[in-house]
């Protein structure tokens, strides 16, 4: 019997049971980026992501090893999950590639050289101390170059006896490993 799974579910269960009553949100902080990469663009917006309804929602929840997902109202994202994962994706970006990156509404005069879209089919903390994303990019050009689609499948291991704090770090880590994903196989 392998006694960490239980020690991790146990430990999310119950800071996501624990507020009771008190609201507290929680924010997603950027994780340094210690390397950088070029891509073929000098312009690129981000258009909003798509999350799936749970992911979407204000509540953080976690998978269960049956698929069903728990969550409480008294334990929020600090942000709307679908702007602030457009944002981090934009952020994380510029900062990688030294580009003009922005989420949409593009802010700029000029139209950027590509546009990506993030079609998310999963996003979530699991009870076995993984938070896993899944989905599809699209990178739509404004120019002759071939526009580009791929699919992702990433996962980043967090600690279950951190708490929510703990899955918090883990998102910001799997969006940072999304946005190097997508300029070194979408952007380049």
């Amino acid at each position: 019997m392998n006694i960490a799974k239980p020690l991790i579910t146990l430990g999310l269960l119950v800071a996501l049971a624990a507020c009771g009553g008190t609201t507290e949100r929680f924010t997603v902080r950027a994780p340094a980026i210690t390397e950088k990469t070029s891509i073929a663009f000098t312009s690129v917006e981000v258009r909003d992501v798509s999350l799936p309804t749970y992911a979407a929602a204000e509540e953080i929840s976690l998978q269960m090893a049956d698929g069903s997902l728990i969550s409480s109202s008294d334990v929020l994202w600090a942000d709307a999950p679908e702007r602030a994962v457009a944002l981090e994706l934009s952020q994380n970006l510029a900062r990688m590639t030294g580009r003009r990156v922005a989420s949409e509404p593009w802010p700029f005069e000029a139209f950027p050289d590509a546009r990506l879209e993030v079609r998310f089919a999963e996003f979530v903390a699991t009870e076995t101390g993984q938070f896993r994303a899944s989905g599809q990019y699209f990178v739509a050009v404004s120019d002759d170059r071939r526009e580009r689609s791929g699919l992702f499948d990433l996962s980043v291991p967090f600690n279950g006896e951190g708490g929510i704090n703990a899955i918090a770090t883990a998102r910001g880590q799997l969006v940072l490993d999304l946005a190097r994903y997508i300029a070194q196989n979408g952007l380049k």
